[in-house]
């Protein structure tokens, strides 16, 4: 045989070292793209149920921009992109609370164009669909084009791939009904080869009463050849030199000016790199999901987990312009308004449109002040923002106006909690005066939901006058929604918890007596006869035909069965009025075992809660009033009770990973995915972290690991981690508590040995050691 040369064998040899390095990289890859968290995010989970501002796909945390496409567009529900619809009916820019905004879609046309402005609606098929979050692609059957979205906090980035022998065309649906409202007087403009300028109004609806205007510029990459305006519809059809070229569209919004929109664009798409975009955007997702790191449970576990917490970071949306511009339409006329700005320019903190904070106690209260302590700060100067321009603090603003959108002062322990835990430290007093001006007369207790211009069905009079709010109200109806004057009742009696422990705090002392005996008035709606919190009639008597499961009898959003256990404040005192904490127990025990048996929800979505076959249930974790109910067992010395039914909770309500199903109910921008985590992780606060140095209530992780990376700026710990020892499907009860090593005589720790980082092991088994821990 003939040798190999020294220079062939030395050839070989580089080969085979490069190829085993190729061989490593493409290993080294593969498996970080495995061990990518943001993969694991399903975005269609519940898609079937979606309703506008529920679904995401091509945005990122908090966006102005939530770009995807709309399958149903008529109403605040069941619309936006909803599975079961095989439709596009356009690509829209703003799926928010009660907004909506710039709706456009590539069309191909044959024959008269005159058409395609009433008839351009395309099927599509989930097998052409790519989602994940920060990226959406499908086909669009009609036209044979493929559609990929993404964005940045404020651009749209749209790619559309039109088949060679189409020219390349796009519908701007400015003049349309579009989710929750109208859009109108939209029009649009070239100002350039390859540029547009445009604006619609977002028009009023019955929870934002005022109108607001959406600014918007457009870049492509190719030239523009036509804008043709039709006159029935008012919209217009945009032509373009495609040439093959796949077409590349940049959409900048704005609330303030077409100057700001392209600002915006400037600031944060200044190049047309698509895939970079995407690789951002996923990239930013994944930094905020990597906070938590779980081990063990199934892939199916950990992937709806991520999706759950993906959910926390939903809904909610920017409305001010990276030079923080923003819109302020509190006042009679609207105006521009300006954030503070840092040395460099920047917005000192962003400006928010919001869903209520209704829930938020047991939600993002405890998740956000944990893992994401900035985005608390962020909302909680937002608010202020809000304060300072128009008088109050929201529960729940919506294009640069309040909504008054649920009940109470549900801002109140959200601020409160981000205080307790040390987030915001600067103008307490400013804070407490502004969160005081709302449990007074003229603030925003004294609203009903949507209550814009009276301050009469929130019933806020009778309950300081008689220590309760009347169910039905004297006054009549008319005045806003949700006058059900028990609920409410017990709502503010939290809230007014809430804020003496803020009065407490700046040594107020009159006022938290004040305070603290508002916080009692939820003993004046307890029916001892009847065994609950039951409606109360203007002269004292309790209101005759009483049925504790008799939905929207004097309960907001919920029966008496469920909000009779709505006193986070004092379940001691609660008890005492029921009987004392056994017959509390074994009452409670009893209406777990009947809420299993329809699911722990009133069916499987918001919608359907109202009908006789589901709202009789007397447990219900598809909507706010009751989701704390599992860890009051905790409170009242039966921790292995709240460790069982917040497992049965979690394995029937929170574990399902399909378009169909997912939060069973009221997915109220992050409130369910929130809680669904930390059920998930063992953590719960049945305040609201509102007291001084917090405390945390411990229930049964379902992960044999969980890692909690402490925010450096706000706390001095780096992780927190949860271990579990012999945990399983099988061993939900946890037996042995220790800190750092240190046993826990209890199962409950404080915000101050969480922060300072640590390890929390829990001891779990199969049998329960009825509330005894070492």
């Amino acid at each position: 045989m003939k040798s190999i040369s020294p220079r062939i064998n030395y050839l070989i040899r580089i080969s085979a070292i490069l190829f085993f390095l190729a061989s490593c990289k493409d290993k080294q890859e593969a498996f970080s793209r495995k061990e990518r968290l943001v993969d694991k995010v399903y975005p269609l989970l519940d898609t079937e149920n979606s309703r506008w501002f529920f679904f995401s796909s091509a945005s990122r945390p908090f966006g102005m921009v939530n770009l995807s496409p709309d399958t149903q567009i008529n109403g605040a529900w069941g619309s936006g992109y909803r599975y079961t619809t095989d439709t596009v009916k356009g690509f829209s820019h703003i799926h928010a609370w009660q907004m909506s905004g710039l709706s456009v879609m590539p069309v191909t046309i044959t024959g008269d164009k005159t058409n395609i402005f009433t008839d351009f609606y395309s099927e599509f098929g989930h097998d052409s669909e790519s989602i994940s979050p920060g990226y959406h692609s499908v086909v669009l059957n009609r036209y044979q084009i493929k559609a990929e979205l993404t964005s940045t906090k404020r651009v749209g980035f749209h790619k559309y791939s039109f088949p060679e022998n189409k020219k390349g065309n796009i519908l701007f649906n400015l003049n349309t009904v579009l989710g929750p409202c109208e859009n109108t007087g939209g029009v649009l403009e070239k100002t350039g080869n390859n540029e547009l300028s445009g604006k619609l109004v977002a028009a009023p609806t019955n929870r934002r009463p005022k109108p607001l205007t959406v600014y918007f510029k457009i870049q492509f990459n190719v030239p523009i050849t036509t804008v043709e305006r039709d006159t029935g519809t008012g919209n217009y059809l945009v032509s373009l030199d495609t040439s093959g070229e796949a077409v590349l569209m940049k959409a900048g919004l704005s609330y303030t000016s077409t100057e700001n929109a392209a600002n915006n664009i400037q600031s944060e798409l200044p190049h047309w790199d698509f895939n970079r975009v995407i690789e951002d955007s996923k990239d930013e997702w994944d930094g905020l999901l990597n906070r938590i790191k779980v081990e063990g449970g199934t892939e199916k576990t950990q992937r709806r987990f991520y999706t759950d917490l993906w959910h926390a970071l939903q809904g909610r949306r920017i409305i001010n312009d990276v030079n923080g511009a923003y819109p302020d339409n509190t006042g009679e006329q609207f105006r521009v308004g300006q954030l503070p700005l840092n040395a460099d320019g920047t917005p000192k903190f962003n400006h928010y449109n919001s869903d209520s904070f209704w829930g938020a106690q047991w939600t993002i209260n405890t998740l956000w002040g944990l893992v994401y302590p900035e985005i608390m700060n962020e909302f909680v100067n937002s608010l202020m923002q809000y304060y300072k321009d128009g008088g109050m603090v929201p529960r729940g603003p919506s294009g640069g106006n309040y909504t008054f959108v649920m009940t109470g002062a549900s801002t109140t322990p959200f601020v409160v909690s981000a205080i307790q835990k040390g987030i915001v430290k600067d103008s307490l007093e400013t804070i407490y005066k502004a969160l005081k001006k709302n449990h007074m007369p003229g603030g925003m207790m004294g609203k009903a939901g949507y209550e814009h211009l009276t301050d009469t069905g929130g019933g806020l009079k009778y309950y300081l006058e008689n220590g309760y709010i009347p169910y039905p109200l004297p006054e009549g109806t008319g005045f806003g929604g949700h006058q059900d004057g028990s609920g409410q009742t017990l709502e503010y009696a939290y809230q007014d918890w809430t804020l003496a422990q803020l009065a407490k705090k700046l040594k107020y002392t009159e006022d938290y007596d004040y305070f603290m005996k508002r916080a009692a008035n939820y003993k004046n709606v307890f029916n001892k006869k009847a065994g609950w919190m039951a409606p109360r009639e203007v002269n004292g008597k309790w209101k005759t035909g009483f049925d504790p499961y008799q939905y929207e009898n004097g309960f907001v959003e919920s029966n008496a069965a469920q909000s009779t256990w709505f006193v986070p404040h004092d379940l001691e005192g609660l008890a005492a009025l029921m009987g004392g904490k056994e017959k509390v127990v074994e009452k409670l025990n009893d209406q777990f075992r009947s809420a299993r048996e329809l699911g722990f929800t009133s069916g499987n979505s918001h919608q359907v809660e109202r009908h006789p076959e589901y709202s009789r249930i007397p447990i219900n974790y598809g909507n706010q009033p009751s989701i704390q109910t599992a860890f009051i067992f905790n409170q009242l010395g039966r921790p292995d009770l709240t460790q069982y039914w917040s497992g049965k909770v979690v394995d029937r309500v929170f574990s399902d990973l399909t378009y169909s199903k997912g939060y069973n109910g009221d997915e109220d921008q992050g409130l369910m995915g929130s809680l669904a985590v930390l059920m998930k992780i063992g953590l719960f606060q049945m305040n609201g972290g509102t007291e001084d140095n917090p405390e945390y209530q411990i229930g049964s992780p379902v992960f044999d690991k969980v890692t909690i990376q402490l925010h450096k700026d706000y706390y001095p710990g780096e992780i927190f981690e949860i271990k579990t020892v012999n945990n399983g499907a099988d061993n939900v009860f946890v037996n042995k508590v220790r800190l750092n090593n240190t046993p826990v005589k209890s199962y409950r720790i404080k915000h101050e040995d969480i922060i300072k980082g640590g390890v929390l092991q829990l001891e779990m088994s199969g049998k329960s050691n009825k509330g005894v821990a070492e």
